[in-house]
């Protein structure tokens, strides 16, 4: 059973993601943001995001500090077509998660299956975090 966790306080990834959606309206930024799940098990932290026909070789996985930054691109197709209803979203996608916690990077796993991105990422123990 997954165990939600609730924080009373936005953290500054969370207020910065609301300013560039809000101002997006106004200056029709080409970037969008997929569906995203982050939770965490007892052993990691897990951020599942949907994002069906994007091709492996454009995503791009960043972890720098305590934030996953995950960015790509989902092509368009090239034909000219006059929409009816147009809900599927191409160009550029990216969407930053702030990790609770340090992580063991040696042991990260990406997995993109089925039209979703699973990236495991094994909690730090104590003896393995590095200080550079």
């Amino acid at each position: 059973m997954p165990t939600v966790i609730r924080k009373s306080r936005e953290t500054l990834m969370e207020f910065r993601r609301e300013i560039l959606q809000a101002v997006s309206w106004q200056v029709r930024s080409h970037v969008w943001s997929p569906p995203t799940d982050a939770y965490e098990t007892e052993e990691a932290y897990i951020v599942r995001m949907e994002i069906a026909g994007v091709r492996e070789e454009d995503i791009e996985v960043i972890l720098e500090n305590d934030a996953l930054l995950i960015m790509g691109s989902r092509s368009d197709l090239p034909e000219r077509r006059a929409y009816h209803q147009m809900e599927i979203r191409f160009g550029k996608f990216a969407n930053a998660i702030n990790l609770p916690g340090p992580v063991n990077i040696d042991e990260a796993l990406a997995e993109y299956k089925d039209g979703f991105l699973t990236i495991t990422l094994p909690k730090a123990h104590p003896n393995q975090i590095k200080v550079e």
